[in-house]
């Protein structure tokens, strides 16, 4: 399993790298298009007044054996949930991965339909299904906000839980990167609140264009979300296991010990008892001859009669 994670984990950074441009794109153009003044009343861009019910998008694997990976989601994912309470809140938790699945309605969370089997190669298929779900349940008023909770991976060796808001977009939401703190682009540069940008003429109108762009936008940052994800569970799968062969290795070494000792103790043990039967036989040697020869002449007699 070790081997057989990083063949795959090498698979999967490579499916993180190659979809950074198409979502740095795509997130230009739409900010671009939200500073032309497009989409005032675009549903995803409209935030709620008042956030009542806050929609949590957990995603875990599908499978065990990666140490603490699916662990670290779940426990963000309570913290924030609890706040919520405390705070007088509601919430709805969308679980992706069966593991998220099991645990949160085990505890009795709030879940809505799930979304599974795909942990370990997601496509733009799976985005598309979660990312229509989640923006119809933002459009139809049942949750006021919607926000990832995934593991975000930066390198075999090192990976993070990440809390990322999806729905509405605001501006602090389009200038941060996928998976990324909110960024904002250097002065002097294309973008910068200080600096010159550009001044594009959009046809169709830009209304138009930002209502075809939002839904993709949204599977966009879904689908780096799920590569993320795919890429950190497999550089957990790789740790674990290489820890857990290296603790088998151990546990054979100790029980061999153990064993090795054990045998050497029943072996000096037989060895003992036959050197004291050994002696017990050479001290009273005489005696048993002469019992020896009395038994022959006995037997002799019987013979004869």
């Amino acid at each position: 399993m070790e081997l057989i994670a990083g063949s795959r984990i090498v698979k999967a950074q490579q499916r993180v790298h190659a979809a950074v441009p198409y979502s740095e794109k795509i997130t230009q153009v739409v900010r671009d298009l939200a500073a032309a003044g497009a989409g005032q009343g675009a549903p995803l861009l409209a935030g709620r007044e008042t956030v009542n019910t806050t929609c949590y998008v957990a995603i875990n694997g599908d499978r065990g054996l990666c140490g603490g990976y699916n662990a670290g989601v779940q426990r963000a994912t309570e913290g924030e949930v609890k706040a919520d309470v405390l705070a007088g809140k509601r919430y709805l938790i969308v679980p992706v991965g069966r593991k998220a699945a099991k645990y949160f309605r085990f505890r009795g969370y709030q879940l809505s339909d799930g979304f599974e089997g795909f942990s370990g190669a997601p496509s733009l298929a799976d985005a598309k299904a979660i990312g229509a779900y989640v923006v119809e349940l933002f459009t139809s008023g049942q949750v006021d906000k919607v926000e990832l909770v995934y593991t975000r991976f930066i390198s075999a060796g090192n990976q993070e839980v990440v809390l990322r808001p999806l729905v509405p977009l605001t501006v602090e939401t389009v200038q941060g990167g996928d998976g990324r703190p909110g960024t904002v682009a250097p002065a002097g540069t294309a973008g910068s609140a200080d600096g010159p940008t550009g001044d594009y003429e959009f046809e169709p109108d830009p209304g138009t264009i930002l209502d075809t762009l939002l839904p993709r936008y949204v599977e966009a940052r879904i689908y780096a979300a799920l590569l993320n994800a795919a890429a950190s569970e497999h550089a957990s799968t790789q740790r674990a296991m290489k820890s857990a062969t290296d603790n088998a290795e151990e546990l054979i070494k100790s029980l061999s010990r153990i064993m090795n000792r054990a045998r050497q103790d029943s072996i000096t043990t037989e060895i003992m008892e036959i050197v004291s039967g050994a002696e017990a036989l050479g001290g009273d040697k005489g005696d048993h001859i002469q019992n020896l020869v009395e038994l022959d002449v006995l037997f002799g007699r019987f013979a004869d009669q």
